[in-house]
């Protein structure tokens, strides 16, 4: 959060360290070391127009800024085809952060897109079908958030998990094992800290 006050809203070049699959990370742009590379807020963003999901589901607010990207594409998209706007519930565990992140959203124009939780990903429940999963939590329980949140997932929705870079193998290796596992089928992008995008095999149209 420091990180984040310092830079005061200014972009700073991705620091991660360079990998086999992306050698020049400081091409990328960061806000933070935390929240996602600004590209892969773009590129969420623009999935989110892309597919038009009416039920977004976050894990790891953090300070709320991709939350915050991942409503302005639901506002772009306007009412669905039912009426309705899309919606993003994002929970993040840490009540520090977590009153950080309500502050953003309570000042924000997209809040009424957004509902915003302070609590566990392994704990929390949300009613209805998720068209698109975004899991940016603690690397550690990647895996099992996803798949607590498997049954629920649109067969032809999207899973998107963060931080999955060769050199932080946890998330890697979690969404490989899933594959393995006949679970999710996945493409590894080749960002600075790694994002892997999935889609449940089961269901599948």
């Amino acid at each position: 959060m420091l990180q984040h006050d310092r830079a005061a809203g200014k972009l700073l070049p991705e620091y991660h360290r360079a990998t086999p699959e992306c050698p020049h990370p400081e091409q990328w742009s960061m806000i933070d070391s935390m929240t996602a590379e600004v590209e892969v807020l773009e590129f969420i963003a623009t999935l989110v127009t892309t597919i038009k999901p009416r039920l977004v589901v976050e894990t790891g607010s953090f300070l709320g800024v991709s939350t915050e990207w991942i409503a302005r594409g639901l506002e772009r998209n306007g009412p669905l085809a039912d009426g309705n706007a899309g919606r993003i519930v994002s929970c993040e565990f840490d009540t520090v952060v977590f009153a950080r992140a309500k502050e953003r959203v309570d000042a924000s124009p997209l809040k009424p897109l957004i509902e915003l939780r302070n609590e566990s990903s392994l704990e929390m429940t949300v009613d209805g079908t998720i068209d698109l999963f975004f899991s940016d939590s603690d690397l550690d329980i990647r895996e099992a958030e996803v798949k607590r949140f498997l049954p629920q997932i649109n067969p032809n929705g999207i899973i998107l998990m963060h931080d999955a870079s060769s050199h932080q193998r946890v998330v890697r290796e979690a969404a490989l094992r899933m594959e393995d596992e006949g679970l999710i089928s996945v493409v590894l992008l080749p960002t600075p800290r790694g994002l892997v995008i999935a889609q449940p095999r089961a269901g599948r149209v």
